[in-house]
Parts: structure tokens; sequence; C-alpha cells
């Protein structure tokens, strides 16, 4: 009897860290006392044996596969979250204090990663959506972007408000930054158009523990030998990932998560039409709901990763959050800054979920209306 027909799973709509595919962590069911071959578990076996040799090679080269990694960039595997990308990316990409790096706001995570470019150099915000709450992106035409600039910064999908890029903005061929923590390989993506790309795992790929990188080799030379030993990206990738011990584990769920993408859902075309499927399902819902349920990002910039909607009091929200537990759907409250419900429904999130969250959504405003 396999492990879905033995417990009783619920939806699980959290922001992160979020839900994995069922195969994945029957896998890892499998697989945790002792790996195939090796007669050890993941988690106890060295980061230098050959048998972590084999997890790590097999999921640089699914991610390689899957995105259509180019040779001009390297694939890291970092600790500390995207939190401390807030500070690594400037101290590694500004290499003089009058440089400057140039931020596009689009909502809470792209405020804070702007946070710690004044321990390095000037930071420009070149564009903030604040006062609309952020519920947009902006129009290339209203970027106010600097000559020359170390690098442009964004978010792509920020998970708080529900807003993502619908493509990546012009920036005049300043290398872009982007953090794609939420949406990383929702959808196809040409590495080319990046100086750099950087994800924690715990939302669309894999588990908490471990950040992945993509970073064009050239930028790498930034780095030079100014900065202490582990906040420089160009150690990290002489080191093959290796500089100190990496997160074991997590590497191999996201190895794992890689080949489910690859070989179940059939890469990131069809994930991405999936995912669209998904996203639409709900938000066809809200604009057909006159107004019972009003979506917080714009029709132009919707994420298909994180859907965020209220209703027309708290009182109605919470009664919301609290019907749709008792029918196993969980960790729906939107984030204190902006209230409301947010389904975060990532790659792993099954139709079954969202069709079920739909049902729901129909039948409360229906009692509720």
């Amino acid at each position: 009897m396999s492990t879905s027909q033995m417990v009783s799973r619920k939806y699980n709509f959290s922001a992160g860290p979020a839900v994995l595919p069922l195969s994945v962590l029957e896998q890892i069911q499998a697989e945790m006392v002792s790996l195939p071959g090796v007669g050890s578990s993941v988690l106890e076996i060295s980061h230098r044996a050959k048998e972590f040799d084999q997890i790590l090679d097999e999921t640089n080269a699914s991610i390689r596969s899957l995105a259509n990694i180019p040779d001009t960039h390297d694939v890291l595997f970092l600790q500390g979250g995207a939190a401390l990308q807030n500070a690594m990316i400037p101290a590694n990409l500004i290499t003089d204090p009058g440089q400057t790096a140039d931020y596009i706001l689009t909502g809470t995570w792209g405020q804070k990663s702007a946070e710690d470019v004044k321990h390095y150099g000037k930071l420009n915000v070149a564009w903030d959506g604040k006062s609309t709450k952020y519920n947009r992106t902006p129009e290339d035409s209203e970027l106010k972007l600097t000559p020359g600039a170390a690098y442009v910064h964004l978010t792509y999908n920020e998970t708080i408000q529900g807003v993502q890029f619908p493509k990546l903005p012009i920036v005049g061929g300043v290398p872009i930054v982007a953090d794609r923590s939420s949406d990383i390989f929702c959808a196809p993506l040409n590495v080319s158009d990046y100086g750099l790309i950087y994800a924690c795992a715990q939302k669309n790929l894999g588990i908490a523990g471990v950040t992945i990188m993509i970073v064009e080799k050239e930028l790498l030379k930034r780095s030079g030998t100014r900065l202490p030993h582990y906040l420089n990206f160009a150690l990290h990738a002489e080191n093959g990932s290796r500089y100190n011990t990496p997160p074991t584990f997590a590497i191999y769920v996201t190895g794992l998560v890689c080949k489910w993408l690859q070989n179940e859902m059939g890469g990131l075309e069809k994930i991405a039409r999936f995912n669209l499927e998904k996203a639409g399902l709900l938000y066809d819902l809200i604009d057909q709901s006159e107004g019972f349920y009003v979506g917080h990002a714009d029709k132009s910039a919707r994420s298909t990763m994180n859907v965020v909607f209220k209703m027309k009091d708290e009182a109605t929200d919470n009664r919301f959050l609290a019907e749709a537990e008792k029918q196993d759907m969980t960790t729906l409250k939107g984030h204190r800054s902006v209230g409301g419900i947010r389904a975060s429904i990532y790659n792993a999130m099954p139709m079954e979920g969202v069709q079920a969250l739909a049902e729901f959504m129909q039948d409360f405003a229906r009692r509720n209306g």
C-alpha cells in the first residue's frame, strides 16, 4: 500500500515552506534509511563521498537541463536563504563604493533586498510601487535607471502581494539580478537574459536549507579577493559549492524535484501550461464573483504562483479561513501586511487541490454574498 493510500493529506496552500510532489515524498521515505546501493541514509553520508558526488552532479545536471543553462553560467548551491543574498550580491557585484545598483521594488521582498546595498555602494530605487500598495509591475518607460549601474535587481514574483512580472524589463545591457525564489522553473526562461538568478528552494523547488544560484561566469570575476571567504561567489564556484559542508539533504530533495519536473510533468513548457490553468481557474472565479472576491494584483501582473484576494471585511475573511480549514485546505491566510487570503499554488500543488478550493469559493460566495 502506498503512502497516498495510507495517509490522508490536506491541501497545503502555504507560501513556504510549501507543498512537495507526493511521489517525491514517497521516494524520500523509501530511501531515508538507506540510499539504494549505499547502505547509509542520505542524512549520514559525507559531503565528500563519491555517493554525494553523484547526488550533487545529478542535481546540477537536472537544473542545467531543465532550464537549458548555457556554459556561460555556473550553478551554485549556497546557504542562508535568499536573505543572505541581500548582502552577498552587492558585496560581490559592486566593486567600488562609488558604484550604484538599481532596484525595482514591486513588493515586500524587493524592499528587503534593497536594504543592504548601502554597506557596499549607492542605491537607486528605479521604481517603487508603494503608492499603489504594490499591485503591479512597472512599464519600461517608468523606470529611472542609472547609466552604467553595477546591476539591476528585481523580485520576479512577490509572494506577499501576488505580483509577478509578465516579462523582463528592458534595462539597457546592465546585468539583471533576479530573486526568483517563489517562481523558479514555473515556466521556461532564457537564462542568457540574466546576469544572476537566485532562489531559496522551499517555495517551488525543494525544501528549506539550500539556495540555488545561476550566475554568469563573467560576473564572478567581480568577486576578487576583497571579501571574507564565505561571502565570495567565486570561491564557492571554484570549490564546486563545497567550500564548506553544503546542505546535503536539501540538495538531494532539489534533485528529486527537478527529476519530477522533467520526467513526470514533462518539462518547463508543460508545467507552465499547468500553472496557467490552475491560476486561471481561481482568477476567473474572482473576476466572475461580482465583487465578492477582490484580487490584490492588477490583471496585468497577476502571479501564477500566489493568488491574493480578500472579501468585504476581515470577519468574512476569517470565516472563510475557518471553513476552508475544516475542509482540509490549510495555510490560506494572507500575509499580515496585506490581509485577506493567499493561495500559493506552486508547481507541486495538484489540480485537485485548486479545484477543491475553487468549488469551496463558489459555495462560500453563494452562502455569504
